[in-house]
């Protein structure tokens, strides 16, 4: 009879849901990352032929800084399980710079639709708890599992909930960037071909 009782245990173990884990889309981290390092690339190289105050090294060093802190904002991995929604960052990123958050479904009140300044529509968890409003991560890959994951979870109608921004968007962004790279190579190149940097 024990027997019995711990495999009908083990199976319930082992049918239960596992947290399914959503990232950020590779498109949106490439392109973020591409037009960072193609608007940023070419002023070392301006500051030394202009003889700016500002030393080249100096510019890299802010650049480097900058292009790891943009790594680890686009590192956002959004976390759902049968008991709550969680957005975590990789351990090396500073809490101070980003925090994360978690919020048990229970404690989910509602989904509040928002406008964004660009026209956009952004949606937000309120909690029960608090008031204190948490955005829905909306550029991760698998959003629409995403938004059935909340509707399961919370029994909140998601029908209507759109990405924030579609692929086409930044399919565009992304070929004017890598326009971009080339006309950054093709003057880092002249500088160096006419000897403009010793």
């Amino acid at each position: 009879m024990s027997s019995n009782i711990e495999n009908l245990s083990k199976l319930e173990q082992d049918v239960q849901p596992s947290p399914s884990t959503f990232r950020l889309s590779p498109l949106i981290r490439i392109t973020l990352l591409s037009l960072y390092v193609a608007l940023t690339v070419p002023l070392p190289f301006l500051a030394q032929v202009s003889d700016a105050p500002v030393p080249p090294a100096l510019l890299w060093g802010g650049i480097s800084l900058g292009l790891l802190a943009l790594y680890g904002a686009l590192s956002e991995r959004v976390i759902v399980d049968d008991e709550k929604i969680q957005v975590t960052y990789p351990k090396w990123v500073p809490r101070f710079f980003r925090k994360g958050w978690e919020l048990p479904w229970a404690d989910v009140k509602d989904l509040k639709m928002r406008t964004t300044g660009q026209g956009g529509l952004v949606y937000y968890f309120v909690s029960q708890s608090s008031e204190q409003a948490y955005l829905l991560p909306m550029r991760v890959v698998g959003f629409a599992r995403l938004v059935k994951l909340v509707e399961t979870y919370t029994g909140i109608d998601t029908t209507d909930i759109r990405p924030l921004a579609q692929p086409w968007m930044y399919l565009i962004l992304l070929g004017l960037t890598l326009l971009l790279l080339l006309v950054d190579g093709w003057t880092i190149w002249t500088v160096f071909s006419q000897g403009l940097i010793p």
